[in-house]
């Protein structure tokens, strides 16, 4: 009987340690699956997260880049930004370019609005040191807020962004292109002011060139030429800012500059930074819906019918007065034609006559006796009731010139306009004052004479391409089919900024545009037509190159029948340093500059 109890007690103890175990591993089981779940809730979540941050990052750069494009296009941001109490539910939505806004990304959801800082603007210095630096700026100040909603519609990430963005104008340089840049004088050359070139520049010298100002570039630097792999030991020199700190000399051979070679230059000589954003050139275009026709104080065109000869409908030269719908102004067509000038007794007219070796073919022009049309506006108020020469809304007086032709489009067109009297932008009559002007077209500039040298103003021709005539070339087009020797230039004056076309040199190996010859450089940057030798072209103002030539299609050649270069007193109008002196709708780049950045997760 003992045994057996003994025995029942053993098979019990076995059954109830069997149960526990099996209780105590079943417990273990649930927690694993408990902790399993967690960690997998928890990685889940931070992956959620982690996405969250990128989406809510995602969201502040898009809007960024909106609130900059709009700069872009000479607008500014406006609207109301939601309450911050709840912004973005139901009709917290706020108003306009600050209002919220929605983006995907990869299945999360970005939910952002703008904030705008209420001293806008800031007009401002840049301080030393920093890229741009002593050039005047317009700092406008932003903070973009976005939150990043995940499929499960809560907030995993809130991210805020506050930024500048600054406007610099163009003409604040004097050399600034969007492609690459080359510098070769023959005389010796000063450029006191800036430099800069989203694509490389190119250094050399047959004398010596010294830049007073920053040198920036979105490329690199060489020192010598791009067409092929010389390199002239000459001075080129920059100010580091202090004093001149010469480049790379002796250079036998086109040399590419590394970082050791501009370090000395303590930042005033920068290479690989951020290219910007430049008006497009169609920008000049006169187009509905384009900056400068829409802005233009007066629009003149030139009206040519299928055989390039002059439309008359509405005026004797064909040069009619137009709307920025395109339409004719007829009543102050027939004014500006009754008003007295020097092109054939009238302030503008029609020529054929003017022979272009470069272009390898006669010149349709609308021709501008430019006091001659001040008057007129004064008199005929040409530009609307209630608008006079004195006009600021834009910093100044704004026109723009275009030909309507069948060629009007083509890669060489054969159109443009010429300027004559033009020493004094003002009325020779009793009249307010010209504040500054701007002179606009999408075909060929001529100027022809002294240009703004008396009672200089702000001043700027924005054009396809910029050609020089002298002085002494007084309205005599039959010279331009005659040899050289009998094209006789005078000095001359011109102060203006030009923003115009460039050719391209061929790429460094020597193939591409001009069949891989020197494009000219800055300093035949201004097409000449004459023989200059001994004589000077004074000029003063700001070079600026957005593009290649659109309608003006002939290559840089020298000498032959083509022209002979001018003592270049060239330089910077350092007049423009101050942003009150810069001329009406000043074309200008928009670049951002980060604040601050701040993160937080929120994890329900």
């Amino acid at each position: 009987m003992r045994t057996t109890h003994t025995a029942r007690s053993s098979q019990g103890f076995i059954l109830i340690s069997t149960l526990f175990m099996m209780s105590l591993m079943l417990a273990l089981v649930s927690a694993y699956a408990m902790m399993t779940s967690i960690e997998w809730k928890i990685n889940k979540r931070s992956g959620f997260s982690s996405t969250g941050f990128y989406t809510a990052e995602a969201g502040l750069n898009i809007r960024a880049e909106e609130i900059r494009q709009i700069f872009v296009g000479y607008n500014r941001p406006e609207g109301t930004s939601p309450d911050p109490e709840n912004a973005c539910e139901g009709g917290n939505q706020g108003a306009d370019d600050f209002a919220c806004a929605t983006y995907e990304v990869g299945g999360h959801t970005a939910v952002t609005y703008v904030e705008e800082d209420p001293s806008n603007p800031l007009i401002l210095t840049i301080p030393p040191g920093e890229l741009y630096q002593n050039l005047s700026a317009q700092e406008y100040r932003y903070t973009v807020k976005s939150n990043a909603i995940g499929p499960d519609d809560r907030v995993e990430a809130s991210l805020e962004l506050r930024f500048k963005s600054r406007l610099v104008p163009l003409f604040q340089f004097v050399a600034f292109y969007d492609k690459d840049l080359e510098i070769l004088p023959g005389p010796t050359m000063l450029l006191s002011g800036p430099i800069h070139t989203n694509g490389d520049l190119y250094l050399n010298a047959n004398n010596s060139l010294s830049v007073d100002g920053q040198v920036a570039t979105a490329g690199v630097i060489y020192r010598g030429r791009k067409n092929d792999n010389s390199c002239m030991s000459k001075p080129v020199r920059v100010k580091d800012p202090i004093s001149y700190v010469e480049l790379i000399n002796p250079c036998p051979s086109r040399t590419l500059v590394d970082d050791s070679d501009i370090d000395p230059y303590n930042g005033m000589v920068q290479m690989n930074v951020q290219s910007v954003t430049v008006p497009e050139p169609e920008a000049l275009d006169p187009t509905e819906g384009q900056i400068y026709w829409d802005k233009a104080d007066l629009r003149l065109t030139l009206h040519l019918n299928g055989s390039n000869n002059p439309v008359t409908t509405y005026g004797p030269t064909g040069v009619e007065v137009r709307n920025a719908n395109h339409s004719v102004n007829a009543s102050a067509t027939t004014d500006l034609h009754n008003c007295a000038g020097s092109i054939s007794g009238r302030p503008v007219g029609y020529s054929s006559s003017f022979y272009s070796n470069r272009e390898g073919g006669y010149m349709r022009l609308l021709e501008v006796d430019m006091q001659a049309l001040l008057n007129c506006i004064h008199t005929e108020s040409l530009m609307g009731f209630g608008k006079g020469l004195d006009d600021n809304s834009e910093g100044g007086l704004v026109f723009h010139f275009s030909v309507d032709g069948p060629n009007s489009g083509n890669q060489q067109s054969y159109y443009g306009f010429r300027i004559v009297e033009g020493d004094e932008l003002q009325a020779s009559v009793a009249a307010p004052s010209v504040r500054g002007m701007t002179v606009v077209s999408d075909q060929a500039a001529f100027v022809e004479g002294h240009y703004n040298r008396v009672n200089k103003i702000p001043a700027a021709i924005l054009a396809d391409a910029f050609n020089v005539l002298s002085e002494n070339w007084n309205g005599n087009d039959y010279k331009s089919t005659q040899s050289l020797s009998n094209r006789n230039a005078s000095n001359t004056t011109f102060n203006a900024a030009i923003l115009a076309c460039t050719d391209t040199t061929g790429g460094v190996e020597g193939a591409g545009g001009q069949g891989g010859a020197y494009n000219g450089g800055l300093e035949n940057y201004p097409r000449f037509h004459e023989n200059w030798s001994g004589d000077t072209f004074l000029y003063r103002g700001s070079f600026v190159s957005l593009n290649n030539c659109r309608h003006s299609n002939g290559n840089w050649v020298y000498g032959g029948s083509h022209y002979n270069a001018p003592n270049r007193d060239w330089d910077y109008d350092t007049d423009f340093n101050d942003a009150a002196n810069l001329p009406p709708l000043t074309p200008r780049f928009v670049y951002l500059r980060q604040q601050l950045f701040v993160r937080k997760y929120e994890l329900e």
